[in-house]
């Protein structure tokens, strides 16, 4: 039998087990390097946000347009579509250039703090954050829509399901959440699927219905139809009636089509070496995506003349996809398909910010711009804390909206259109301060994309500022304000932590040491802090009660002198105001005084094991060092004694000098951490 004794296991506390029942088993941090995705599996995480917005940005252009020039809209939202088309393509440029030269996480806050700054980064920070958030909260409103939109279709008028739509998608973010907690591999598995079924269901549906208007058999919806949203009066001209304003609104509102295709960019990080490659390779294949999905449905909506409902159900791609694949049986199984899909995007779009929100975090936590728990990765290597936020801030978000898409669009892509103004002003800065082949098209590029961006900013603020634009308008520089206040209070700590004022400065200063122990009962906690007193090879150890019971101090001194075991004498301090913690610094205080005399104050903590035993027993040990930690040579130590487990090692029928103690205690007894007092 070997002599060895094994080594001590400390216990799983349950909330650990709850965890790793719920997430798993713990991933090594070793294993990092191993969590990474590959092109397809990226596409399909990062670009889902991007390419689901295929599923409301036409609708959003027609919303703003049908209502002042009726029919005339589904024409005039080609030209709109293709200015939009325009912006990605100038987008899509400036970030392959990002992804290329910024390879962490990080997008265009990266681009503006290593152009312009920290300080001014944050503006690019706060935009992309608020607008996950926004995202996660749309995503799943919109997904919720496509599941609504599928029964109206199908069941005509009924709406039976149209009050679940705020529980639906608050329980959608919650399985995200879940999802992301378990960490990148599993969300990736899980949501690549959704991305390439939708680009499959929704261009189907492009060939279907290209096939039958080349055959002219597509059919119109019906723009009188109940719920639809009221025509207005075409005029004349080139705008066909409307104003230079509502052409203006309706771009604003398409240009949600575009959100998330910076998502790539702050998420580099996750790809495979060559991460700038695939990053950029990803990147393009999203964008061309998107762009033949958004002028494909404007397309079918130009022709059949799908028209947004006002309570946003049936959505306009769930009215082409029962046009094109009509009645029947075929019909229907066609129309559930691209709704079934779109539901899918939609929900796991909300996805691609649970990736790219706790990167972000994490890496302006670094910079010390936000708490540092962001940076801590955890159960499963995802960056818990960042997840969890991103789900408890997107529900309330989600509650005070209802859940309602076209209250939401108007938060939308202020935050967006700002992170790509500053990444392209910042690739500007970059490129003009260096001497390399294509700096005048890069230059040319770049300042083009900031110079749009940030028109789309302003004719956002200023079209959708009475629909709720003005929140984002207020919270964006209340929230630079507070990054950058939080970064100067971090500074302001590791400035007092670094100052080292001169050589020898850890040599001790002080010649005399005095140990005190807290004492208000005589048994195995108090006489474990006078045996480490004692260990410390102080001047002098007593033990100090602070009297705030005389009948309780007359017995604690007498047992305290029949104790033989206990050689230090007990010193009573009169507390006659029951204040302990300014006992406690009073005498401290006079201990120290004559400024040669160091005190380290030594508290005993009883801990307990059972529920009960934590309700039964108050600890007032961390209160009393944070009492004296102002008072210079003054050192406070908590010693903590585990109740539940000396019991268990001693027994019931074993009664020793400290269990004598606590048996014989009177009913006004307690411990020197449990003592009540009046402050």
């Amino acid at each position: 039998m070997s002599d060895t004794a094994a080594p001590i296991q400390p216990p799983d506390r349950p909330g650990y087990r709850l965890k790793r029942l719920l997430l798993g088993p713990p991933l090594v941090t070793e294993r990092i390097r191993r969590e990474k995705l590959g092109n397809p599996a990226a596409l399909g995480v990062l670009a889902s946000d991007c390419i689901s917005s295929t599923a409301y940005g036409s609708e959003e252009m027609l919303r703003v347009l049908v209502p002042v020039i009726g029919v005339a809209a589904f024409t005039l939202i080609l030209p709109v579509t293709g200015a939009i088309l325009l912006v990605l393509l100038l987008v899509t440029l400036c970030y392959s250039d990002v992804v290329m030269i910024y390879t962490r996480a990080g997008g265009s806050y990266v681009v503006a703090r290593e152009n312009f700054g920290p300080d001014i980064a944050q503006i690019a920070s706060v935009a992309l954050l608020v607008d996950y958030i926004v995202t996660v909260a749309v995503q799943v409103s919109a997904g919720t829509n496509a599941i609504i939109s599928f029964a109206h279709l199908i069941g005509g008028t009924w709406t039976g399901i149209d009050h679940l739509q705020l529980p639906i998608s608050a329980l959608v973010i919650l399985i995200l959440a879940y999802g992301n907690l378990r960490g990148l591999r599993e969300a990736g598995r899980v949501f690549m699927v959704p991305a390439y079924l939708f680009i499959f269901a929704v261009g189907l549906m492009l060939v279907v219905g290209v096939v039958r208007g080349l055959t002219g058999r597509l059919p119109h919806a019906d723009v009188h139809a109940a719920g639809a949203v009221p025509l207005g009066t075409a005029g004349s001209g080139w705008l066909y009636g409307a104003s230079l304003f509502i052409v203006l609104r309706s771009f604003a509102n398409g240009g949600s089509s575009l959100t998330g295709l910076e998502a790539i960019s702050n998420s580099v990080s996750v790809f495979r070496d060559p991460k700038g490659h695939n990053a950029r390779r990803t990147l393009i294949t999203m964008s061309c995506i998107l762009g033949t999905l958004v002028l494909g449905v404007s397309a079918l909506a130009h022709f059949t003349h799908a028209i947004p409902y006002r309570d946003g159900t049936p959505t306009v791609l769930a009215q082409e996809a029962h046009l094109v694949f009509g009645g029947g049986v075929v019909g229907a199984l066609g129309l559930a398909f691209v709704q079934l899909a779109t539901a899918l995007i939609l929900y796991t779009g909300a996805n691609t910010p649970f990736t790219g929100f706790p990167f972000l975090a994490s890496f302006v936590a670094e910079d010390r711009f936000l708490p540092r728990q962001l940076t801590r990765r955890g159960h499963r290597l995802s960056f818990s804390n960042g997840i969890i936020s991103l789900a408890v801030v997107a529900l309330a978000l989600l509650v005070v909206t209802e859940a309602n898409v076209d209250r939401l669009v108007a938060l939308y892509a202020i935050g967006v259109f700002t992170a790509f103004t500053m990444a392209g002003a910042g690739l500007t800065a970059y490129h003009l301060r260096r001497r390399e082949p294509g700096r005048i098209w890069k230059v040319a590029v770049n300042l083009t994309t900031a110079i749009v961006s940030a028109t789309v900013v302003l004719i956002f603020g200023i079209t959708k500022f009475t629909e709720g634009a003005w929140l984002v308008v207020v919270v964006f520089p209340l929230g630079v304000w507070a990054l950058i206040r939080i970064n100067r209070e971090y500074r302001a700590e590791a400035a007092a932590l670094e100052a080292v004022e001169r050589p020898g400065d850890d040599v001790p200063r002080w010649r005399r040491h005095v140990v005190f122990v807290m004492a208000d009962s005589i048994d195995l906690a108090t006489v474990k802090a006078l045996r480490y007193a004692h260990e410390l090879r102080p001047d002098e150890v007593r033990a100090v009660h602070f009297m705030v019971d005389e009948t309780h101090a007359r017995r604690l001194m007498a047992r305290w002198e029949a104790t033989a075991g206990v050689t230090v004498p007990l010193e009573v301090v009169e507390c006659p105001d029951r204040r302990l913690r300014h006992a406690v610094m009073e005498l401290a205080a006079r201990t120290t005084e004559d400024g040669h005399t160091a005190l380290t104050l030594l508290v005993p903590r009883r801990t307990y094991a059972s529920p009960l035993g934590k309700l039964l027993h108050r600890g007032t040990a961390e209160s009393l060092a944070k009492a004296l930690e102002r008072l210079p040579g003054v050192a406070v130590t908590i010693l903590p004694f585990a109740v539940s487990l000396a019991a268990r090692e001693r027994g019931t029928g074993e009664r020793g000098v400290g269990e004598r103690g606590a048996g014989e205690r009177g009913a006004g007894e307690r411990g020197a951490e449990e003592r009540p007092e009046s402050e």
